[in-house]
């Protein structure tokens, strides 16, 4: 099993940028494809962007796409999310999780086997 902490949210004004991570304890997080999700009150939680165990490959979000990337650094058992060019609209509860299912990237967050307790992004506008 692997435990999974996020970090880097708050409160920041339209337009700038912020960088999220994604620390992995417990057992190696180096099998597992990560993938970031996000839930704004009163919605479902939705896909992000999802990076592979080696980190070759991604998925992104059409919402997102162009504005954040998705990384990992597997000596350091993290994953992050650099958010550019924030919008109010990208306002929520940020997850990873991790996928133990070395096919293809998902994007469904039933696909996801870990999750970890969420950061909070909050865009003024």
């Amino acid at each position: 099993q692997v435990q999974l902490v996020e970090s880097g949210g708050g409160l920041v004004q339209a337009g700038v940028s912020l960088r999220l991570s994604c620390a992995a304890s417990g057992r190696t997080f180096r099998p597992y494809h990560m993938g970031w999700f996000r839930q704004a009150p009163g919605k479902e939680r939705e896909f992000v962007a999802a990076i592979s165990w080696s980190g070759g490959s991604t998925k992104y979000a059409d919402s997102i796409k162009g504005r954040f990337t998705i990384s990992r650094d597997n000596a350091k058992d993290t994953v992050y999310l650099q958010m550019n060019s924030l919008k109010p609209e990208d306002t929520a509860v940020y997850y990873c999780a991790a996928d133990n299912e070395l096919g293809s990237l998902h994007d469904h967050h039933y696909e996801y086997d870990y999750w970890g307790q969420g950061t909070q992004v909050t865009v003024s506008s």
